[in-house]
């Protein structure tokens, strides 16, 4: 073979430079298959896609998950917790704010423990209720079960839970203060600050109680029964509005048991017979008690008085009022009526 080199041969022509190299115009692809590089790129998204489904679905299933609202604090020196509106309280927070529960800070006593007046750090004033209970085991779960319950619970003439505390020794509520104390304290010895209650303020303080009722037993699910209606359980916040509380407490104080009822709670004076004789609470109950609790706005009696004794009445105010009306005794009646609201 011979070798090839770049001169011509003698006699021919010189070498003309070749035509430069002109591509062939792109081809049309509509009707035909996909490209190449759009197949490529096709692959390449579908692969992405297959590698980060796990991941998106993860995030879309963490979403959806409904949240933990309770965490179990073992000790009170354990990080407060919030949670939305309802705030869990460290024992120590309560104990300065009320001065270690100190008995000049009573407010009041109960079947359920005393509640205590307290400031919190940043100037609200609080109602602290404490407990007392059994302890028993696994009681600190459906403790937390009915606190969320209680804390679901919110309208105009409803006690709004503000917060909680838990500890191995300690159940503690936190409500907001109600300055204007309860319908029996305004009853009984009102501050000179305090104006008495008129006519209008009863009426609506009547209305307000029973709406708050209503809604326990109508738009609550499951359903509330307050088992303790009285007086003493109706408060009055700064517009003498009627705010209906310890709702839910009785079955909170109940959780050893979750299917019978352990203790009738409530005071004799204002509930219901069947409740007494059977144990069984219903919202008939309640009403029975608010029923007494209608007499006490009406005639500024107390539900419970040794001291009609002397007059030879009957210490019970349901049967005081009923033997009255079967006397036909209207004027005393009426009488006691008016002389509770000047």
């Amino acid at each position: 073979m011979w070798p090839v080199t770049g001169r011509p041969c003698p006699g021919s022509p010189p070498f003309s430079p070749p035509p430069p190299f002109v591509p062939p115009p792109t081809q049309s692809y509509i009707g035909g298959s996909r490209p190449t590089a759009a197949i490529a790129g096709g692959v390449a998204a579908g692969a992405a896609l297959l590698f980060s489904a796990p991941a998106i679905w993860f995030a879309y299933w963490k979403r959806r998950r409904p949240l933990e609202h309770f965490f179990d604090v073992p000790a009170e020196e354990d990080p407060e917790v919030h949670l939305g509106q309802l705030k869990r309280f460290s024992l120590r927070e309560l104990q300065v704010a009320t001065d270690g529960f100190s008995n000049k800070n009573i407010l009041g006593r109960g079947g359920f423990g005393k509640v205590y007046k307290g400031r919190l750090t940043d100037g609200a004033l609080v109602a602290v209720k404490r407990l007392k209970e059994e302890r028993t085991p696994g009681g600190e779960l459906q403790f937390q079960t009915e606190v969320e319950m209680i804390s679901m619970a919110v309208h105009r003439n409803l006690l709004r839970l503000r917060g909680f505390c838990m500890t191995p020794t300690e159940r503690l509520l936190v409500y907001p203060y109600m300055a204007n104390g309860s319908v029996a304290s305004c009853l009984r010895a009102h501050p000179p600050s305090t104006p008495p209650l008129d006519w209008p303020m009863r009426k609506r303080i009547a209305l307000g109680s029973a709406r708050g009722l209503s809604y326990l037993h109508d738009h609550c699910d499951p359903k509330i029964i307050h088992r303790d209606v009285k007086a003493a359980n109706i408060l009055l916040d700064e517009e003498f509005e009627a705010v209906v509380g310890d709702f839910g407490l009785a079955k909170l104080m109940d959780y050893k048991d979750t299917h019978v009822i352990t203790a009738v709670r409530g005071m004799i004076d204002h509930i219901a017979p069947e409740y007494l004789s059977t144990g069984k609470s219903s919202e008939k109950t309640d009403v029975f008690g608010y029923g007494i609790m209608l007499l006490e706005l009406i005639t500024g009696q107390r539900a419970f008085d040794l001291a009609r004794l002397v007059n030879d009445d009957d210490v019970m105010l349901l049967d005081w009022v009923k033997a009255l009306l079967k006397k036909k005794n209207w004027k005393y009646l009426l009488f006691q009526i008016f002389r509770t609201s000047t």
